[in-house]
């Protein structure tokens, strides 16, 4: 498992309420409309980052990390793991506190990359799962 239970409940808790969520476009049939609304009603700001840079669930989009003009604290990532350790390196380099990977998406190197430059990491898990849990 990447990330133990006290990895994801300080994540969760502790790391702060700005979520920038990768791969969030306007299309609710897409599992990350759904995660972020979730974690808008847990208390989460969410942001959210698409190509298109949509508006979605009344916060402005932005088109990648770098033009997010403000700090995250968590970088929620839904993208095929074949692009999520390019995004795990733009949270590091954006200064996120910590990533997390959606079910199903895992980069074993990116993980490594990512725990040692001193970000918390959490992958192949699902926050809107995780979250209630802990309240």
């Amino acid at each position: 498992m990447y990330g133990d239970e006290a990895t994801v409940r300080r994540i969760l808790t502790e790391l702060g309420d700005t979520w920038a969520v990768v791969g969030l476009s306007g299309n609710s049939a897409r599992p990350a409309h759904r995660v972020a609304q979730v974690l808008q009603r847990f208390g989460k700001r969410i942001v959210p980052v698409h190509p298109k840079a949509e508006t979605v669930h009344g916060e402005r989009g932005y088109a990648c990390l770098a033009d997010i003009p403000f700090d995250v604290d968590v970088v929620d990532v839904f993208v095929n793991s074949s692009l999520a350790g390019a995004v795990a390196d733009e949270a590091v380099a954006k200064g996120a506190r910590a990533v997390w990977f959606q079910l199903g998406v895992v980069d074993e190197a990116a993980y490594a990359r990512t725990r040692k430059a001193g970000l918390e990491m959490v992958m192949d898990r699902c926050p809107a799962i995780e979250i209630p849990r802990l309240t």
